[in-house]
């Protein structure tokens, strides 16, 4: 897959942060090309990797691990080597790293949840958010029939882009569209961001940045800043602070786009 012949050393892009979650390595929807490409082309003093970018539950059940998916281990490795401070907080589908909280490797380090210092000092706690999700927590058989559920979703999701392209049609998320339409995924979304902000709130925090729910977004939650991070699954999307300390998601959804800005979505039921 092209990078438009950006070179490992000089990324056209370079951030004060950049924020992935939900990489789902080892799962077959994972779309680990994209954001090895996206890597090529920015930069970050801090990486964050906000949980789920190995999918244990995925692995467990069949072994799927292409060439791009170990690439872009090797990837996040040579920018830890070159200098960049990578810090990884597992989530539910890569918990088994839950066993490792406060170990070092390979110049990464595995902690539960942190607390982001901002350029203009606000503080943003930084979480998975699984802990928040009540069937994760209370009926785990039914995450894992979602998590099936869900993949099929991004199969025919695949197939209706296939056609889209072939008439010179944008990408469309099916899950994103159904997210939005279907009342109680909007209410689980709700439910799920004032939770994580009344967490922030508990560890007087400015804000909270997290995954877990596949659902990429800046808003204000009760006085709270609450940004997800989005997913590398279908939305293929990445949080990021500049320099002068101001965030922005930026979409990476098609290798042929340049970056594009995420609009700010209020997930509200009708």
């Amino acid at each position: 897959m092209g990078s438009y012949a950006v070179s490992d050393e000089s990324p056209e892009r370079r951030f004060r942060t950049l924020f992935i979650s939900d990489v789902h390595l080892g799962a077959r929807g994972s779309q680990a090309d994209l954001l090895l490409d996206f890597l090529r082309y920015h930069d970050a003093d801090t990486i964050y990797l906000v949980g789920d970018i190995v999918d244990g539950w995925a692995l467990k059940s069949s072994w799927h691990w292409p060439q791009s998916h170990n690439d872009l281990v090797q990837k996040l490795l040579r920018k830890a080597r070159k200098g960049a401070k990578i810090i990884y907080i597992p989530g539910n589908h890569d918990e088994f790293l839950r066993n490792y909280y406060g170990t070092h490797f390979g110049g990464i380090d595995v902690v539960e949840n942190t607390v982001h210092t901002g350029t203009d000092g606000k503080r943003y706690l930084v979480i998975h958010g699984d802990i928040f999700d009540l069937v994760v927590q209370n009926a785990r058989w039914l995450a894992h029939l979602g998590d099936k559920a869900y993949d099929f979703a991004i199969q025919m999701n695949r197939l209706v882009n296939f056609f889209r392209r072939l008439f010179g049609v944008p990408y469309w998320s099916l899950s994103q569209w159904a997210k939005q339409k279907v009342k109680n995924a909007v209410n689980y979304i709700g439910a799920f961001e004032q939770a994580l902000a009344a967490e922030a709130r508990r560890h007087d925090a400015d804000g909270v940045i997290c995954g877990h729910i596949h659902y990429a977004v800046i808003r204000d939650e009760a006085g709270i800043r609450y940004m997800n991070c989005g997913d590398w699954v279908e939305s293929c999307t990445a949080l990021v602070e500049h320099d002068d300390g101001h965030f922005e998601i930026i979409t990476w959804a098609d290798h042929l786009q340049r970056p594009a800005a995420v609009p700010q979505v209020a997930a509200r039921a009708a």
